[in-house]
């Protein structure tokens, strides 16, 4: 048997799981990052140095038809009885002071984050008007703590000398990148070294990187 995707609201409270009446059809995950470029004397191209990672976005559609035999019987024909608890996710829960974190679970596939954005559209009804059939667009994004990130990227701390071999077609802008995340600590490592020319380091030369 498929198994059934679903959606677990966590806010104040035990948390809430909203059925998927139909699996989706498919999902999109994206993810950007954020580069800087800088313009360096003497360089035929500038230098693109990271600034941050943005957040990874998972987009769907869900659709949701209360006179489909998945619905027990007896249940509320009411359509909003299962879109509407997904649209609160976008209201502020009193007690969090935002909105509550959501999770997309579907098989081995799970998505923690918020839901950024929903957009429900209404295609079926019944004669008193009462809507039985609707289709959902839902992004979420991840998000996460200050600590888990440093688990998933750990970088080496710049606090601290380290030594460093220059290797053919190195400069000192690039290698102030690599250690500090700015390529224009170049001038630390310059000092370091009593290197006076920056273009002229020749490779298997041995540096020392100073902490900042």
């Amino acid at each position: 048997m498929l198994e059934k995707a679903k959606i677990i609201l966590y806010g104040e409270g035990a948390p809430k799981t909203v059925p998927v009446l139909f699996n989706p059809e498919n999902y999109d995950l994206s993810r950007s990052v954020n580069y800087a470029k800088l313009s360096v004397p003497g360089l035929n191209n500038p230098i693109l140095q990271f600034i941050n990672g943005q957040e990874t976005t998972l987009t769907l559609t869900l659709h949701f038809d209360t006179l489909n035999d998945f619905v027990p019987k007896g249940a509320d024909e009411d359509v909003r009885a299962y879109t509407a608890p997904i649209l609160n996710a976008l209201r502020i829960d009193g007690a969090l002071h935002a909105p509550p974190t959501a999770a997309f679970f579907w098989g081995s596939f799970s998505f923690a984050g918020v839901i950024t954005n929903a957009k429900q559209s209404f295609t079926m009804f019944l004669p008193s008007g009462k809507p039985v059939r609707a289709r959902m667009d839902l992004t979420f994004e991840s998000v996460g703590s200050i600590r888990d990130e440093k688990k998933q990227s750990p970088f080496e701390s710049p606090d601290r000398t380290k030594l460093r071999y220059s290797e053919q077609g190195f400069d000192l802008w690039r290698l102030a990148w690599a250690e500090y995340g700015d390529a224009g600590k170049w001038r630390l490592i310059a000092e370091a070294n009593d290197i006076h020319n920056p273009l002229k380091c020749p490779a298997g030369t041995r540096l020392k990187i100073p902490p900042i």
